[in-house]
């Protein structure tokens, strides 16, 4: 109990005066909401998805997570296999049954991710207002977990943004905006539309393997004003190949993450972090069914994923 409420009174020290100065509260899904963007799905949005679907081809959007992918500091992940009670050649009942299982230890927030409305925060305010303080604890949160989240079926979009901006692979510090979004919707003949998962391919993943630690460091992504135009279109979340999606090194050194704070934070806007766009890129398939179920964990932040794109 100690540690649960040192933990939430730190959350909340500083809830003053940068949260003073941005009101992003209530929301317009109501004082009390704890979805944000997902409010919008449903039948009308899953119906409008799968009439995309013409070849059938599926897509695999999750990377491969282990004990050596690069994740932000100080998150690890490990997998334990074990053989419990079968030890020195023992086992189960006269036909001799045996079995593994496994335990995992790690954080949620490595590899393919989703961020929910409970990660990002302004001076310990987070979506709709809700102060850390009297919902984060160190068992889990109290609103906003992962386990709340509806079936997440909906359009999804794949911005190539290293094609349209002449490149194989962006450059670390590139960032991209409205103005390049747009331009890439054009160059793609596709279009941004409420309720869209909109995914960017910047080339990024191609480093995974060959330079993890540079990966896991920097990255181009995505701009604050490009960020804001996002949520001018009303999307249900926003991914990339990279793996904190917004622009690294910052835009401005001095303000760090601000596109998580104005899509998660401000505007209830989910995030999909090191999403495997590679094949969606080279099949030049810009529009596709978009599926997500993550684990229904009780009080998580983030969660582990492997989404499908089916077109």
């Amino acid at each position: 109990m100690y540690r649960s409420i040192v933990f939430a009174a730190a959350l909340g020290l500083a809830a003053g005066a940068q949260a003073e100065e941005k009101q992003w509260w209530p929301s317009k899904w109501g004082a009390d909401d704890t979805l944000g963007s997902f409010n919008m799905l449903g039948p009308d949005l899953a119906l409008k998805a799968a009439k995309l679907i013409k070849t059938g081809k599926t897509y695999r959007l999750g990377i491969v997570t282990g004990s050596d992918t690069p994740a932000y500091p100080p998150r690890s992940f490990e997998v334990t296999v074990l053989f419990p009670n079968q030890y020195n050649g023992s086992s189960y009942g006269d036909n001799h049954f045996n079995f593994f299982d496994d335990t995992m230890n790690g954080w949620m927030g490595v590899g393919s991710q989703i961020d929910g409305l409970g990660h990002a925060a302004t001076d310990g305010v987070f979506y709709n207002g809700f102060k850390g303080k009297d919902f984060a604890t160190v068992d889990g949160l109290q609103r906003m977990g992962i386990e709340t989240y509806p079936p997440i079926v909906a359009r999804g979009v794949m911005l190539d943004m290293a094609a349209c901006m002449g490149k194989d692979m962006l450059e670390e510090g590139t960032a991209f905006n409205r103005a390049e979004i747009q331009a890439c919707e054009k160059q793609q003949g596709v279009s941004i539309e409420k309720g869209d998962v909109v995914l960017f391919n910047t080339g990024w993943m191609k480093l995974l393997d060959s330079e993890p630690e540079r990966f896991g460091k920097v990255e181009p992504g995505l701009g604050v004003d490009g960020a804001k135009y996002l949520v001018e279109k009303d999307v249900l979340a926003v991914g990339s190949d990279g793996w904190a999606l917004e622009v690294i090194p910052f835009e401005d050194p001095k303000i760090m993450f601000r596109v998580h704070q104005e899509l998660i934070n401000y505007a209830g806007v989910y995030i999909l972090e090191n999403m495997d766009t590679r094949e969606l890129a080279k099949d030049k398939a810009y529009e596709f069914m978009f599926v997500l179920g993550p684990a229904r964990i009780k009080g998580a932040v983030q969660m582990i994923i492997n989404p499908i794109a089916i077109r």
